[in-house]
């Protein structure tokens, strides 16, 4: 029974900033992390009223609704990324403009850059800003980080086989405060034949996702891995099984949506004999608009009169510490 709820067009927050620091191999692991999209805020009640679609058909609704919202780039935010590693932290202010993503480092562990630290951050702005060709290319990898990204999302609704489980409410964080969120279980589905190996992880996942049923958005996709899977047919490498990521999206209050928090715990190996190890808990917030459209030169100007407000009322001093996942 298709929904009947016309499509209201809405923006979509890009998930190709999380791949700044990443490899090229990599990078191809985050995809289908960062773009399944999206616990919350407990208040469920198990005998709320379903809908009389089937879990599956909501599933492909919704993913039409982020394919769409997608395509959608007519409206840009700046934020702030936290990202907590066993490392420590980093956070960095990002914007959106016509030319690709621009982002600068802020603060290291919590504390505001050094006067060198500051200087190198500078300068690589300016190196980018003096250099059109750099900014072509790095909006070329953004576009294919994207597609690849919609590679997975698309792959959603026939990969997985899906059941109700009851309801919780949205928050900031997920969803929209107050408004009733549905909740799946999902497994994979054995007839599913992934159509390239970016696919392929997918037929180990299980899990649980949360959908806003009148926004038709993800607001949750909690994943865990339960045995080892190969990608690229074994020749590219495995992941382990326990292997475990969540991730968040939620209303900004402008009436798009936008990816809160992402949480990983991936490990595994690359080209069978290079072990790699993904653990992180990232958090974006501050989402405000910013002309939509915006030069990239523009784009680093609000950075840095953004990074300098933040500064002046010390909200780049330390924070509480994050659990890590």
């Amino acid at each position: 029974m298709p929904s009947s709820q016309p499509f209201v067009p809405a923006c979509y927050t890009k998930y190709k900033v999380l791949l700044r620091d990443a490899t090229r191999v990599q990078a191809c692991l985050l995809f289908w992390c960062a773009a399944l999209l999206v616990p919350v805020a407990v208040a469920q009640s198990q005998d709320a009223k379903l809908p009389e679609i089937s879990a599956r058909e909501l599933v492909r609704e919704t993913v039409a609704q982020e394919v769409a919202a997608s395509n959608d780039t007519s409206i840009k935010h700046m934020f702030r990324s936290r990202k907590q590693t066993a490392r420590g932290t980093q956070t960095r202010l990002y914007v959106e403009t016509n030319d690709a993503m621009a982002g600068m480092l802020v603060a290291v562990n919590d504390q505001p850059l050094s006067a060198e630290q500051r200087q190198a951050e500078d300068g690589h702005l300016a190196w980018l800003m003096n250099n059109p060709e750099q900014i072509r290319k790095k909006h070329a990898r953004e576009k294919e980080d994207a597609a690849r990204s919609l590679q997975i999302v698309k792959a959603l609704p026939d990969a997985f086989r899906y059941q109700y489980d009851g309801v919780e409410m949205g928050d900031a964080e997920q969803g929209r405060p107050g408004e009733q969120l549905l909740r799946l279980k999902f497994t994979p589905n054995p007839s599913y034949s992934p159509p390239t190996h970016v696919e392929q992880v997918l037929q180990g996942m299980q899990g649980t996702l949360l959908i806003d049923p009148s926004a038709h958005r993800l607001a949750l996709i909690d994943g865990t891995l339960f045995r080892d899977v190969s990608f690229g047919w074994g020749i590219l490498g495995h992941l382990d099984h326990g292997g475990h990521f969540q991730v968040r999206q939620a209303d900004l209050g402008d009436g798009c949506w936008g990816m809160t928090g992402m949480s990983l715990k991936i490990t595994g190996k690359i080209l069978m004999f290079k072990s790699i190890s993904m653990i992180s808990d990232e958090t974006f917030s501050d989402f405000h608009r910013v002309p939509s459209n915006l030069p990239f030169a523009k784009g680093v100007e609000l950075l840095r009169s953004e990074q300098q407000k933040l500064a002046h009322l010390g909200k780049l001093e330390p924070q509480p510490a994050q659990k890590m996942p």
